[in-house]
């Protein structure tokens, strides 16, 4: 039997685009903004283009920080894609604006250190071992980021009664956090919805997880 997934619709993202990804590798997918829908759902994606500001407010008009937190304290699986990725942490910085983000990771998003942004196409990734999202591909695989702005300090270590999340790093100018699997929360800057093959393999690696 498929997962069903929903791919929240708060006014921002790839929604189409991630809907037939997910589709393409067997989810029962469903493009809402309905609260019940989006908690109830055996796994959530949270997807997110454009400003931090923006998403925030949206993701917000929709309580989706309230479902992402409900779920999170279900251990109900949660997937952020870019900005999806970025609004879960404590606040983002953007032309001087400080704005609060979800609050499930501490860190701040902030603009890249590179010579030349946006940091658009293919970049390679360095992921640690024992993860989940990147199994079955090899080093050196490709994803696609389309972003100016990310976690350069990554500030959560292992705790009392938790393991260190997986951290996963990529490059351009600096390195920033490409991917973050922590338990039921996982999420990636790139958009792995057009990552071609590289990017199906992790969304069904996934959806084995729902």
């Amino acid at each position: 039997m498929s997962k069903r997934v929903v791919v929240l619709d708060y006014g921002s993202g790839n929604l189409r685009s991630a809907e037939r990804a997910l589709a393409r590798v067997g989810a029962d997918v469903t493009v809402t903004a309905d609260f019940d829908a989006a908690l109830g759902a055996d796994g959530l994606v949270v997807p997110g283009v454009g400003a931090f500001a923006a998403c925030m407010e949206g993701l917000k008009a929709v309580r989706g920080d309230q479902i992402v937190g409900r779920r999170l304290a279900g251990g109900r699986p949660v997937l952020g894609i870019c900005v999806g990725m970025q609004i879960l942490f404590e606040k983002g910085v953007e032309h001087g604006v400080h704005t609060e983000g979800c609050g499930e990771w501490p860190g701040v998003v902030e603009r890249l250190d590179a010579p030349v942004l946006p940091h658009m196409g293919w970049n390679t990734v360095t992921a640690p071992e024992g993860g989940v999202l990147f199994r079955g591909l090899e080093e050196g695989t490709r994803f696609y980021f389309v972003h100016s702005y990310g976690v350069r300090d990554w500030r959560l270590e292992a705790g009392d009664g938790f393991r260190r999340p997986l951290v996963t790093w990529a490059e351009h100018g600096a390195p920033f956090v490409a991917a973050v699997e922590n338990g039921p929360l996982m999420a990636t800057q790139f958009h792995p919805e057009k990552s071609g093959d590289a990017g199906a393999v992790l969304l069904s690696n996934w959806l084995s997880t729902l």
